[in-house]
């Protein structure tokens, strides 16, 4: 099973993006991704920027991820 996760880019240095998933900031590879630029969205899988995403799915798919997180911990 993979698991991607929605990220906020930051900015973009080359193929490189610096991303921030709820606070935390982490590089990201934009090789297989076009035209991706500051303030955009992305599915990041294993340091790869996989999909650009809108800010409302971003926001989503978030909120699910940690619904599941905290159901898991009761």
């Amino acid at each position: 099973m993979c698991l991607a996760i929605p990220a906020k880019v930051i900015s973009v240095e080359g193929s490189v993006a610096l991303v921030t998933i709820e606070d935390v900031e982490y590089k990201a590879s934009l090789l297989l991704l076009d035209d991706v630029k500051p303030g955009d969205y992305v599915m990041l899988h294993a340091g790869f920027a996989i999909e650009k995403v809108d800010q409302e799915e971003a926001a989503e798919t978030l909120r699910l991820l940690n619904e599941v997180a905290d159901n898991s911990h009761q």
